[in-house]
């Protein structure tokens, strides 16, 4: 009797199955490593075709145009500078009047360093011959090389750079100087104005009469403040918006000191409201000078100066109360004046106060000259010191000033002149560059 092992039969059937599978799976393996191979390389042939593509274009421009370099590279250390600057000229290169260059770099070393250290500080464009290195640093040699840059059309398609180097120039040093002779006609001019002055102070100091030019806003200081005593009113002095920095206020309060000084002689009541504490506190020394010198300082009360407000608009609708109320009789604008100024002005002229105004101000100057019997315009302001006090100095100075204007107004019209017939460039020695 015959009997069947059936595991054995199994086992003796799927042995060679596994086997045929195995057998498959490692040449599936085999074929898909070979194919990844394959592609991979195709892969880096391709990526080393445009770089292959783009050296065979670069050499063969280079075969066909290289341009010439430039010549007669020279370096200097910019004149009447602060330092830190050095200007590089070149003669261009002969391809330049062909169109076949594009610009030229600018290139910069330490003298001394490898050409490796070249590094390109600025760019000019074809047909410029020279530029001007602003970040040098001052007592740092320095060298400098052109590179000549041209764009050429290559076999692809493509623009490439061609470059070709000029000779190394001299070694260069920035530095400062002491004295910028493009402005010796500012020196000239200071030298001439301050012998003036000081010519016409020692004129003033010997007891010589020196004439100043009549300002009517001033001369009519007495008048106004006679007016006032006549009439029995007060007389309110505003010294402007502005702090004790503002030269304008300083001026005003130099007024306030002469208005002041004739109040206290005629006896007569005098107001002066202030937008600021410090003016407050200055105008109350002045006042008190004031009475001392015109030997009434019994008469000085400190509530003649008093603080109103720092807003602009709550100070003017205060004085404009004060002035309807109180309806003085002269009314003295001096200081730095803004919107308020026309408000302010118009008050006074609707009660029928004469008014005396001065501003530096341009764009108040309209309204208190609609709105006011006398206007120091402008520097008048600053000159009423001068003018008010007769101090030899002060008129000195003014009057040097005054013809040290007069020959500028000379020089413009002789040089207007010269300038018009083409005899002469006269405005080049006017001529001041800008840093």
């Amino acid at each position: 009797m015959i009997v069947h092992d059936r595991r054995d039969s199994s086992r003796g059937f799927f042995v060679p199955l596994v086997d045929y599978m195995l057998n498959r799976t490692s040449l599936s393996i085999v074929l898909l490593l070979l194919l990844f191979t394959v592609s991979l390389c195709f892969a880096q042939d391709a990526e080393s075709i445009p770089d292959s593509v783009a050296a065979a274009d670069s050499m063969l421009i280079e075969e066909t145009f290289t341009p010439q370099p430039v010549s007669g590279v020279t370096t200097n250390d910019t004149p009447n500078d602060k330092g830190g600057s050095i200007q590089v000229s070149w003669e261009l290169s002969p391809d330049d009047a062909s169109g076949l260059i594009d610009h030229y770099s600018v290139e910069r070393k330490v003298a001394g360093a490898p050409d490796s250290e070249y590094e390109i500080i600025g760019e000019s464009t074809a047909g410029s011959s020279r530029a001007t290195d602003n970040r040098a640093e001052d007592g740092i040699e320095y060298t400098y090389r052109i590179a000549v840059v041209s764009l050429m059309e290559s076999v692809s398609g493509g623009m490439s750079e061609i470059v070709s180097y000029s000779s190394t120039s001299d070694g260069v040093r920035s530095s400062a100087q002491w004295f910028n002779s493009t402005r010796i006609v500012v020196l000239i001019f200071v030298v001439v104005l301050s012998l003036l002055i000081m010519y016409y102070i020692s004129q003033a100091k010997a007891g010589k009469s020196l004439f100043i030019r009549k300002i009517a806003g001033l001369e009519a200081v007495d008048e106004a403040v006679g007016r006032a005593t006549e009439m029995g009113r007060k007389i309110f002095f505003i010294p402007g918006t502005q702090d004790m920095e503002n030269i304008q206020t300083i001026a005003g309060v130099t007024i306030l000191g002469r208005v002041a000084k004739l109040a206290a002689e005629y006896e007569c009541q005098l107001e002066v409201p202030v937008a600021r504490s410090l003016v407050m506190i200055v105008g109350r020394e002045i006042v008190k000078e004031a009475y001392m010198n015109a030997g009434r300082p019994d008469a000085f009360n400190e509530d003649m100066v008093r603080y109103l407000t720092d807003d602009q608009f709550g100070y003017a609708a205060a004085i404009d109360g004060m002035i309807v109320r109180d309806k003085p009789a002269t009314i003295f604008y001096m200081g730095a004046f803004y919107a308020e100024s026309l408000i302010l002005a118009e008050t006074g002229n609707y009660m029928g106060a004469i008014q005396i105004a001065g501003t530096a101000m341009p764009a108040q100057l309209p309204f208190f000259v609609a709105a006011c019997d006398y206007t120091l315009i402008g520097e008048e302001l600053f000159a009423a010191s001068a003018y008010l006090s007769k101090e030899p100095k002060l008129l000195g100075s003014l009057k040097g000033q005054d013809v040290g204007k007069g020959l500028m107004l000379l020089a413009i019209l002789v040089g207007v002149i010269i300038q018009t017939l083409g005899v002469f460039d006269f405005a080049s020695l006017f001529e001041i560059p800008v840093d």
